[in-house]
């Protein structure tokens, strides 16, 4: 059974370990912390504590460093979580709020979050599930290029070119204008799906054929609307902690690419309407054994997605996780719709 001063110690290790990334002697602690008691016995408490599996001897030293375990029990016990300071709340109000659509807005808040916890920050876009089409626009780039524009009613826009086989009539751009926002405007992104795989009740058969690459890339970008999709910045700040990933950082650094591991790993971690933190080998993902990821939810126009940052175990967890849920208060207030409590 693990005593209530050990629990301490643990919690001094903890901190002291992130801190410094050095291992932490009972010598060091009786003398940097006040626990009025002799080195022998904090050595004693720390006996308990590696025999519970809490700290571990990363070498011969005498020092000892926290295990997943070990943060886990320290996190679990986080009772008061410091809030920001008002200079860092009065920094992301005023980043966040400067911003003029989602996607903007989004990129902000990663940003915001990664210089906040000096961690990958990564943000999942709200559920398009229940997304309609806003607006849809061609706007001539040149005889031959066409710009398709297809905003949603979440705020979130999608521009692509379309290359023509021959130069672009005023008239044509005119009715494609026409139709296509009459047909699309207002409808579910499924249904819009459905009216762009056959465009023969949109337009005439040889209409249809010419401008089919502007067809094809309207098509797309209501697709692309259609799926999960993240947001990431701070990718430069894992590799300046790359000694605290002992066995390979790589793994981590392919998740940031290929996206879908990202958003697993947030969505896995369910939602409590608080900040949810998973650590080490609690992540089911090969190759994440050295990471912690802590994640909550926001609000846009009654849709929910999930909010984040990505590093190694040895982390700042209090301040963390204070961050995580700060930015994602200011982020869904700003989409319109508060944060839960």
């Amino acid at each position: 059974m693990v005593s209530e001063r050990s629990l301490e110690v643990l919690r001094v290790i903890v901190s002291d370990y992130i801190t410094n990334r050095e291992p932490v002697g009972s010598k060091s602690i009786s003398e940097r912390h006040a626990f009025g008691v002799s080195a022998a016995t904090i050595r004693n408490d720390m006996a308990q504590l590696e025999e519970a599996e809490l700290i571990a001897a990363p070498h011969t030293s005498s020092g000892r460093v926290p295990t997943d375990k070990g943060y886990r029990l320290f996190v679990d016990r986080l009772a008061d979580l410091r809030p920001l300071s008002s200079a860092q709340r009065r920094a992301i109000e005023s980043f966040l709020g400067g911003s003029s659509d989602l996607e903007e807005t989004l990129r902000r808040s990663v940003r915001s979050l990664a210089q906040l916890t000096n961690g990958l920050a990564i943000v999942q876009y709200p559920s398009l599930a229940r997304a309609s089409i806003h607006h849809v626009d061609f706007v001539r780039l040149s005889e031959r290029r066409v710009l398709t524009i297809v905003i949603t009613d979440s705020g979130r826009v999608e521009q692509r070119i379309g290359e023509l086989a021959e130069p672009i009539s005023d008239e044509l751009l005119y009715t494609l204008r026409e139709r296509f926002a009459e047909r699309l405007i207002g409808r579910r992104l499924e249904q819009a799906v459905a009216e762009l795989r056959d465009v023969s009740g949109i337009l005439p058969e040889a209409d249809a054929a010419f401008v089919a690459p502007i067809v094809v890339n309207l098509l797309e970008q209501v697709l692309a609307n259609r799926q999960d999709r993240v947001v990431t910045a701070g990718a430069a700040n894992l590799a300046r902690t790359e000694q605290d990933f002992p066995s390979t950082i790589l793994p981590v650094l392919e998740a940031i690419e290929e996206q879908v591991v990202l958003l697993r790993l947030m969505t896995e971690l369910g939602d409590d309407g608080g900040v949810a933190v998973s650590i080490g080998r609690e992540n089911a993902y090969e190759g994440f054994g050295e990471t912690s990821i802590l994640s909550t939810s926001y609000s846009s126009d009654g849709a929910h997605a999930r909010l984040g940052v990505l590093g190694p175990t040895r982390m700042d967890y209090q301040h963390n996780m204070v961050a995580v849920r700060a930015v994602a208060r200011y982020l869904s207030r700003i989409l319109g719709d508060g944060h839960r409590d």
